[in-house]
């Protein structure tokens, strides 16, 4: 049986005056997320209307590359960051249709 992949949504709006330091780690981290084996996709947007929101895309090939993810030492760097730079929501989403 083959795994779904599985999506990350994750929103940042950043704190008062953060918003380049949030930057720079999101931007930071691409690399090392996209050169994790199970990733597909890791993008960062900024909302056009809401400068200091951030919003990662992310995609999987499974929920082991996630849990896989969520051990490596980049993700937990970005773990402890997080609460100085911006208020963090998160979704972890499965597919219900998905273009092949």
């Amino acid at each position: 049986m083959t795994q779904s992949p599985a999506k990350i949504t994750a929103i940042l709006t950043a704190h008062p005056g953060k918003a380049a330091d949030l930057q720079a780690l999101l931007v930071g981290m691409a690399p090392l997320c996209r050169a994790e084996p199970g990733n597909l996709r890791w993008d960062v947007w900024r909302d056009q209307a809401q400068g200091e929101r951030y919003i990662l895309d992310e995609l999987y090939r499974d929920a082991a590359a996630v849990e896989a993810h969520r051990q490596a030492p980049h993700y937990q760097d970005y773990l402890a960051r997080i609460p100085a730079l911006a208020d963090r929501t998160a979704f972890v989403l499965e597919a219900v249709t998905s273009a092949k």
